[in-house]
C-alpha cells in the first residue's frame, strides 16, 4: 500500500508500487470456467502481446475450483526443439512416474526424458517411418497424461509453437472422450500464418467436445483507471490521467502497467485532492511503446543487474541462477543480488524450479534489442557454453546460441542433433529450418557439409507440407552445396538424391531428372537409395519420357531391391512400383499387387502397407476397377484406423469420395467436398483433388460458372506442379462446358496440350476423359478425319491392355465418330458405350450416352422410341443429381413432343441455388461489417475458400458485390433462422 498522505499537498515520498489489480476481464473468467466445467473442451484464448492472456489464465488456475492443469509455455526461439513446450511441461514429475500405470508404449518417450530412464519401460524399436514415429510419440505422450490424472493441459504463447507440438494438440482433440484431458491455449492471432495448423484447433470439433473462443480487446478507458488505481494503493485516479493513460497506451494493460511504474520511478505523479495526478502535464512525454518505458526502467537499475539482465534476455527461456551468472559474466553473488532487484521491479519472475525469466515477452524483447551486436554475440557464446553443463543438452537452444555468436562448428554439432531428435519424433520441418542456414556456411569442411546437405535433403522430403518457402530454401542450400568445391562423387550423389526428388515435388520435373540420372551413376554403396531414385524416375507424371523410359527405370529398381536386406525398404519400393506401372497402365502392376501383404506386424509397416493400399486404390479407380479399388481402400482404412493415422484416414476418404463419384453415389457428396477442400487447404494435393470433385458437382448441377473457374485452378495449378496426369480431366471437363456454348475453338485449344502429352508418353489410360470430348469437338469442327484418327490411335494405344475405363471412353469415341454415318447405327454404337460404363459401374456416363442414343433415334425417325429413352435418362440424370443434364433433356422432350416427367424438385444435400450452412456462415459475418480475412479467423477457414463460397453465394443470389449480397439476404429474410453476429 502507499504510505500515508496529506490530501491537497504533492507527496515528496515515491508511490509504492502493487501487483496490477485483475480487472476488465469477468465475462472473459467467466466463459473460461464455463467452458471447462464441461470436459473435454478446447478453449482459445487470444489477443496482443501485453492484453492479459497468460494473466487470465492465472487468475483461473488460482482459483479453490480450479481442475488438475499441466502448463506448458511456447519459447519465442527461432528453432524450438521438436515438443519442447510440451517436455518442459512435465518437468519436475521425476517422483511420480515410477508409480503411474504405463504401457510399453511408454518406452517412446525415453528420447524426450532421458532422465526419467530408470522408471520407463524399455526402448521402442527404431522406426524408419518418421509419421510412424511421431504418431507412437503422441500415444505415449497422452497416455501420460491419463495416468497423471490431468484436466487440462494449458499451452501458452502457442503461436512460437513448433510444427510437431501443434499437431500433438490436434491429436490430442481427436481423441478427446470424457476421460481425455481439455486444452486451453493462448496465442496471438496477428503472429499465426495463414497456413499454420492452429486455426484448425476448433474447426471441426468432435462431436461432445465444448469449443470456446475468448478474444481478448483492449481495457475500457474505466478498466484503465481501475488497473492504475490498484497499482496505487486503490486511491483514484484523475479522469485526466485516465484518458492519458488510455490514449497512449491503446488500453493494452501491459503498457499501462508498464507506463505507471516507469511514471513512478521518474516521480512524474503524485498524490493530490485525493486522487493520482500527472505532473507538468504540457512536458511529460509518456513513452508510446513498452520498449521505449522498459529501456528507461532498465536503465535506472544498477549496472550489474542490467548485465543480468541482458543474459536472461539472451538466455529467453526459464533459466537458473548459475546459467544466468555464466552468461552475464558476473560472479553469482552478483547475479542473485540482480535477479533480486528486476524481481523487485517486476521485471523478472520465478517458477516453481527457482528459474528466472522475463515477466513479459515485450520487455525482454526490448532488453535484447538495445543490446549492441558484438555484445550480443559474446553473450550467446556464454550461454551456450554454460547450457552445455546441463544433462540434457538442450541441444536446439545450444544450437540457436552458438549460431547466434557466430561459432560455426558447435552450431553445426547441435543442430545436427537437434534435427536427429526432431525427425525421430516425426518433425521433419523443425530438422529442416535447424539445417537449412549452415547449407551456406562455407566454413564447414566438405564432408560435413555433404552429410549435412543430404540429412537436411531427407528431412525436407518428409515434410507435411513440402512446397513452401523452407522447401524453396532447402533446394536453395542443396544446389549451393553442390557448387562448394571438395565434394566426392559419392557426396555430390548423396545430395542430388533427395534434390532431385525435392525437385519433383516442386514441379521442376526437368531438373530433377537431371539431378537424379547424376546421381544414381554414383549411388553403388547404397542400392536402397539407388533403388528409390530409380522408382522416382519410373514415375509418369514427372517427365516427357515416353513409358517405355519410366518402365525400364521400374524394372532397374526391382533388379537392385533384391539384394535389400531391409524388409521395409523393399515393401515400400514394391508398393512404389506397382502404383507406378498402374500409372503406365500395365497389367504388370496387378502381378506385383497380388504380391503385398494386407497387414503388417508392427505400427511402421501397417502404416507403410495403408500407404501403397491407398495408392493401389487410387490407380484402380484410375483403370475403371472399382471393385478392385473398394478393396483396397477398405484394407488401407483398416489399418489407418488402427494405427490411428488421422492424416492417412482422411487421404484414404477423400479417395473414397472420388470413387463414390464416378460410381453414382452422389447422396451428400456436396457436403463432404466441400469438407474436404476446407480440411485440406493446408495440403495442396489433397485440396486440389478436392476442389476437382466440387468442380465436376457444380458442372453436373449447372454452376457452370463455378465449376468453370475450378476446374481451371486444378488445371493452372496441375501444369505448374508438372502433374501432367493431372491436366487430362480439368481440360477434358473445360472442353466439354465450353462445346456446351458451341465454343469448338475453346475446346480444341484446351485439349491441345494434353493430347500432345499422351502421344509423346503414349500412355493412352490417360485418355479417359481427354478423347472423347476432343473427338467431339473435331467433329464440332467437321474434321471427321482427325476424329477418326484419332479414335482409330486411342484403339491402337489400349491394344492388349484390360483397363475398363479407357476401353469404355473408346467405345464413346467410336459412337461419336460413327454419328456421321447412319443414324440407326450411331444409336446402336452409343447403346455399346453405354454398355461399356454400365460395366464398370460409371452411371452418369452411361445416361450421358444413353442420352444421345435416344438423340440418334429420333434423328432415324425412332420418334416413340427416341422419346421414352429420353424420358428415362432425364429421369436417371434428375435422380443421381445432374440438374444440368436433366434440364438440357427435358427441354430436348419439349422441341419434339415429349413429356417431361414429374419429378419432386425438393432441395437434395447438394443445395442447388440455395445457400448452403457454410455459405450461411460467411454472408452472415458480411452482413455484420466483417472483413474476408477477419472471416477466415472467426471460421477457422483459409481466405481462399472464404472468398470462393462469398462468390458462390454471390452468384446463387445473383448479386455482383458484398454490398447488393448483404441487402438481398436481409431483404429476403435468409438469415432469420441463423445466429446474430
Amino acid at each position: 500500500m502507499s504510505p500515508a498522505r496529506t490530501a491537497g499537498r504533492p507527496d515528496p515520498n515515491p508511490p509504492l508500487i502493487s501487483t496490477p489489480g485483475f480487472v476488465g476481464r469477468d465475462r472473459e473468467l467467466a466463459e473460461l470456467r464455463d467452458a471447462v466445467a464441461r470436459p473435454p473442451a478446447i478453449v482459445l484464448v487470444e489477443g496482443e502481446a501485453g492484453i492479459g492472456k497468460s494473466r487470465l489464465l492465472q487468475e483461473w488456475l488460482a482459483e479453490p475450483e480450479a481442475p488438475t492443469a499441466l502448463v506448458s509455455v511456447c519459447p519465442p526461439l527461432r528453432e524450438s526443439l521438436t515438443l519442447g513446450p510440451i517436455v518442459d511441461a512435465f518437468q519436475g514429475i521425476d517422483s511420480l512416474v515410477a508409480g503411474l500405470p504405463l504401457t510399453g508404449l511408454a518406452g517412446a518417450l525415453r528420447p524426450l526424458f532421458p532422465e526419467w530412464s530408470a522408471d520407463l519401460p524399455p526402448a521402442l524399436e527404431p522406426v524408419d517411418d518418421a509419421k510412424a514415429a511421431r504418431h507412437r510419440l503422441f500415444r505415449a505422450l497422452d497416455e501420460l497424461l491419463r495416468a497423471l490424472g490431468v484436466d487440462v493441459l494449458v499451452v501458452e504463447d502457442a503461436h512460437w509453437a513448433d510444427e510437431v507440438t501443434l499437431e500433438f494438440l490436434l491429436f490430442l482433440i481427436s481423441r478427446q472422450r470424457s476421460d481425455g484431458a481439455s486444452l486451453v491455449i493462448s496465442y496471438r492471432p496477428e503472429e499465426v500464418d495463414a497456413g499454420s495448423l492452429l486455426l484448425r484447433l476448433t474447426s471441426r470439433l468432435p462431436v461432445g467436445v465444448t469449443g470456446a473462443r475468448i478474444a481478448l480487446e483492449s481495457v475500457r478507458p474505466d478498466d484503465t483507471a481501475s488497473l492504475v488505481s490498484s497499482m496505487l494503493g486503490g486511491e483514484p485516479v484523475s479522469d485526466e490521467f485516465r484518458a492519458f493513460l488510455h490514449q497512449r497506451t491503446g488500453g493494452v494493460p501491459l503498457a499501462i502497467e508498464e507506463s505507471v511504474r516507469l511514471l513512478c520511478d521518474r516521480a512524474d505523479i503524485v498524490f493530490r485532492d485525493g486522487q493520482w495526478v500527472r505532473l507538468a502535464l504540457s512536458e511529460l512525454q509518456v513513452p508510446p511503446t513498452v520498449r521505449d518505458s522498459t529501456r528507461e526502467r532498465v536503465d535506472r537499475l544498477a549496472p550489474a543487474t542490467q548485465q543480468t539482465l541482458r543474459a536472461a534476455a539472451v538466455l529467453a527461456e526459464w533459466s537458473s541462477e548459475a546459467a544466468i551468472s555464466a552468461t552475464a559474466g558476473l560472479p553469482i553473488e552478483r547475479v542473485r543480488a540482480g535477479i533480486a532487484e528486476a524481481a523487485s521491479a517486476r521485471i523478472l519472475a520465478e517458477d516453481d524450479r527457482r528459474r528466472w525469466r522475463f515477466r513479459h515477452v515485450l520487455v525482454a524483447t526490448a532488453v535484447y534489442e538495445a543490446i549492441a551486436r558484438p555484445d550480443r554475440a559474446l553473450l550467446h557464446r556464454r550461454a551456450g557454453e554454460a547450457l552445455e553443463a546441463v544433462d540434457p543438452r538442450p541441444v536446439a537452444r545450444l544450437a540457436h546460441h552458438f549460431r547466434e555468436a557466430g561459432e560455426t562448428g558447435p552450431w553445426a554439432r547441435y543442430a545436427e542433433l537437434a534435427a536427429a531428435q526432431a525427425m525421430a519424433s516425426g518433425d521433419n520441418t523443425a530438422a529442416v529450418v535447424l539445417l537449412v542456414d549452415l547449407l551456406t556456411e562455407r566454413a564447414l569442411p566438405p564432408t560435413d557439409l555433404a552429410r549435412i546437405a543430404r540429412t537436411a535433403g531427407l528431412a525436407a522430403l518428409g515434410r507435411r507440407e513440402p512446397v513452401d518457402e523452407v522447401y524453396h530454401r532447402v533446394v536453395r542450400g542443396l544446389r549451393t552445396v553442390l557448387d562448394s568445391p571438395g565434394l566426392t562423387a559419392r557426396e555430390q550423389a548423396e545430395v542430388r538424391n533427395p534434390l532431385g526428388r525435392l525437385l519433383i515435388t516442386g514441379g521442376e520435373a526437368a531438373a530433377a531428372r537431371v539431378e537424379l540420372e547424376q546421381a544414381v551413376s554414383d549411388l553403388g554403396h547404397d542400392p536402397a537409395e539407388a533403388a528409390k531414385a530409380m522408382t522416382y524416375l519410373g514415375w509418369a507424371y514427372a517427365s516427357p519420357w515416353p513409358a517405355s523410359t519410366h518402365r525400364r527405370w521400374l524394372r532397374r529398381a526391382a533388379e537392385l531391391e533384391a539384394g535389400i536386406e531391409s524388409p521395409a525398404v523393399r515393401l515400400n519400393l514394391a508398393g512404389n512400383r506397382a502404383a507406378a506401372f498402374l500409372m503406365l497402365g500395365d497389367d504388370e502392376a496387378w502381378d506385383i499387387v497380388a504380391g503385398l501383404p494386407l497387414d503388417g506386424a508392427a505400427a511402421p509397416e501397417r502404416l507403410d502397407i495403408a500407404r501403397i493400399h491407398t495408392n493401389i486404390g487410387t490407380g484402380a479407380v484410375l483403370w475403371g476397377r472399382y471393385a478392385d479399388a473398394e478393396r483396397h481402400f477398405g484394407v488401407a482404412l483398416r489399418l489407418a484406423d488402427a494405427e490411428e493415422s488421422s492424416r492417412l484416414h482422411d487421404n484414404i476418404h477423400l479417395e473414397r469420395a472420388n470413387l463414390d463419384w464416378f460410381q453414382g453415389r452422389w447422396e451428400g457428396l456436396a457436403d463432404r467436398s466441400a469438407g474436404f477442400v476446407e480440411a485440406h487447404a493446408d495440403r495442396p494435393a489433397l485440396h486440389l483433388a478436392a476442389v476437382r470433385l466440387t468442380a465436376r458437382l457444380a458442372a453436373a448441377t449447372g454452376r457452370r460458372r463455378e465449376a468453370e473457374e475450378q476446374f481451371r485452378l486444378v488445371l493452372d495449378e496441375a501444369m505448374r506442379l508438372g502433374a501432367a496426369d493431372d491436366t487430362m480431366e480439368p481440360a477434358a471437363e473445360l472442353a466439354r462446358l465450353w462445346l456446351a456454348e458451341d465454343d469448338i475453338d475453346a475446346a480444341l485449344r484446351i485439349t491441345d496440350a494434353p493430347l500432345r502429352t499422351v502421344r509423346t508418353k503414349d500412355i493412352w489410360l490417360w485418355a479417359t476423359d481427354l478423347a472423347p470430348v476432343r473427338v467431339e469437338a473435331l467433329l464440332g469442327a467437321d474434321d471427321v478425319e482427325a476424329a477418326t484418327a484419332l479414335t482409330d490411335e486411342l484403339s491402337q494405344g489400349l491394344r492388349g491392355h484390360t483397363a475398363p475405363a479407357p476401353l469404355a471412353a473408346l467405345a464413346l469415341c467410336r459412337a461419336h465418330v460413327s454419328s456421321a454415318d447412319d443414324p440407326a447405327r450411331t444409336a446402336d454404337a452409343y447403346e455399346q458405350a453405354a454398355q461399356a460404363w454400365d460395366a464398370l459401374p460409371r452411371p452418369y456416363d452411361a445416361l450421358r450416352a444413353r442420352e444421345r442414343r435416344a438423340v440418334a433415334l429420333l434423328a432415324a425417325g425412332r420418334t416413340a422410341e427416341g422419346r421414352e429413352l429420353l424420358s428415362a435418362q432425364y429421369e436417371g440424370l434428375f435422380r443421381l443429381g445432374a440438374r444440368a443434364d436433366a434440364d438440357r433433356i427435358a427441354q430436348r422432350l419439349r422441341e419434339h413432343g415429349g413429356d417431361v416427367p414429374r419429378l419432386w424438385r425438393g432441395g437434395r444435400k447438394g443445395y442447388g441455388d440455395r445457400l448452403s450452412p457454410r455459405e450461411l456462415e460467411v454472408v452472415r459475418l458480411v452482413v455484420a461489417g466483417r472483413t474476408n480475412r477477419e472471416i477466415s479467423q472467426i471460421l477457422a477457414k483459409s481466405p481462399a475458400t472464404v472468398d470462393q463460397q462469398l462468390r458462390s453465394a454471390m452468384r446463387k443470389v445473383e448479386v455482383t458485390s458484398r454490398t447488393a449480397l448483404a441487402v438481398k439476404v436481409t431483404e429476403a429474410g435468409l438469415l432469420d433462422d441463423t445466429d446474430p453476429a
